[in-house]
């Protein structure tokens, strides 16, 4: 029995005795429950028993756990096992690594290994740059965590943030065809988790750093940056920073608005509120305020996290003090990257005409999009149920397809300014309304779009070290 749930899928294997048990009264039990059954399959079968697994669908998780006691409850049915379709989607883990060319014999075998790959070696050897050309440094990516800001889930440690390690690297070849490692290392020093990127490097050519906590991330993203001779990016900052922007870019035009002119209060000052607030205000925005905890940030205050002291002297022009509540007055733009719930309809009432609110907050957004549908100009959220959903997936694989086709040193600014350009120019102007400000993460115009813009601005800035033949 295959029971799915608003994106998760449960299999029970059943077993029937035909003489104590009519199938339809097992129906009946699913139905009553709220689940509706889409398929059957027979697995085994004799002359009083069978064993079956029964696709059913339902909404809520209270409905799959009543679903499943009534069942065990029955008479002449034995619950054989329960698999979630997820959980078998990963068994052995969801990525592999296969050869370019099948050894088929012993001439094969000499040219891939030894002796011939000594001269291989060897040109390395004399000309590091040739690393590029003949080893998986040309197309591959570390995809690094510490564990430490696994998703919603926390600190849960190097083992379980193998998963989402894995997807990315999935992510990466399926849109960019970059071929991407996991590697979750046992620390969370911020001198080891350093030394031990640097010490992998040779075998990359760019390092995506993932679920690190703030405010050990900027850190680490520092001092690999200027270590490094490779592009370093931490998606949970820039990633989202860039498809942010794309998405205002495009809120910004259905509402009238000029990025300069808009007042801007971003809620949520780690990583990702950092990183989206730099971008904004290399874009443009004049009247940028961060909010957290202790309320608006100002400059004229001593914050415990340093990170914060540095935001303030660069935000909040006007030295605005306060909460959200009071800081909310008349702003064009909201920002959400904190918890859900923080954003009242009250507050959207008093920001200016045609609002644009972004409620990234994950799983529970800083407010319902439903309860200020009828007065905001436009709402984005970081989900996927409701529509413009700010999704990174629309940025990493396109701006390291590019950072590779032209060996980019770094990903810097420019770039990231530029692959939001592309995002939302995907979107034509006749398509573009309060509901579409974003394209779809599987429009394959995204990573094309990124790879040219970005490329065009690794080579104006001097960070490209290979022009591809299309740029010449």
């Amino acid at each position: 029995m295959t029971i799915t749930m608003g994106g998760k899928s449960i299999i029970l294997r059943l077993e029937l005795q035909t003489e104590q048990i009519h199938f339809g009264q097992l129906i009946t039990v699913i139905t009553e429950s709220g689940g509706d059954v889409v398929a059957i399959d027979v697995i085994q079968t004799g002359a009083n028993w069978t064993v079956r697994d029964i696709t059913v669908t339902a909404m809520e998780q209270a409905q799959l756990d009543k679903i499943t006691a009534r069942i065990k409850d029955l008479a002449g049915v034995r619950l054989v096992h329960v698999s979630d379709r997820t959980f078998l989607l990963h068994l052995g883990g969801k990525i592999e690594m296969k050869p370019k060319s099948p050894i088929q014999n012993r001439d094969d075998l000499s040219r891939v290994y030894t002796p011939d790959v000594a001269r291989v070696c060897m040109a390395i050897h004399e000309n590091p740059d040739n690393a590029y050309k003949l080893t998986i440094k040309r197309n591959t990516v570390a995809v690094v965590s510490d564990g430490s800001a696994v998703l919603g889930l926390g600190n849960i440690g190097p083992y379980a943030a193998m998963p989402v390690m894995e997807g990315k690297a999935m992510l990466f070849k399926q849109f960019a065809d970059v071929d991407a490692i996991p590697i979750c290392l046992s620390t969370q020093s911020t001198d080891k988790i350093v030394e031990t990127i640097k010490h992998l490097a040779p075998a990359f050519g760019g390092i995506n750093l993932e679920d690190i906590s703030s405010p050990r991330c900027f850190e680490i993203e520092e001092r690999l940056r200027n270590e490094l001779d490779i592009p370093v990016f931490h998606d949970d900052q820039h990633g989202t920073a860039v498809v942010l922007y794309a998405g205002l870019i495009n809120a910004l035009k259905v509402v009238g608005k000029r990025i300069e002119d808009a007042k801007v209060v971003v809620c949520g000052i780690g990583a990702a509120g950092i990183a989206c607030s730099n971008i904004l205000l290399a874009a443009g925005v004049k009247e940028l305020i961060g909010v957290d905890r202790e309320g608006a940030l100002v400059s004229t205050a001593d914050y415990a996290n340093p990170m914060w002291n540095g935001y303030a002297q660069r935000t909040n022009p006007n030295k605005r003090e306060g909460s959200l509540h009071d800081i909310i007055d008349g702003a064009d733009v909201f920002i959400g990257l904190s918890a859900g719930g923080v954003l009242k309809r009250a507050d959207v009432e008093r920001m200016a005409e045609q609002p644009i609110v972004f409620v990234m907050a994950n799983p529970t957004p800083e407010i319902h999009p439903d309860e200020i549908e009828d007065i905001a100009g436009v709402i984005a959220t970081g989900r996927s149920d409701f529509p413009n959903q700010i999704n990174n997936v629309l940025c990493f694989p396109g701006i390291f397809r590019a950072a590779l086709d032209c060996q980019a040193a770094v990903i810097n600014e420019e770039m990231k300014l530029a692959a939001s350009t592309a995002i939302a120019s995907v979107i034509l102007p006749q398509e573009l309304n309060k509901l579409y400000i974003i394209p779809s993460v599987f429009n394959q115009e995204v990573v094309r779009r990124i790879r040219e813009v970005v490329i065009r601005a690794a080579i104006q800035t001097g960070v490209a070290r290979r022009i591809p033949r299309e740029f010449r």
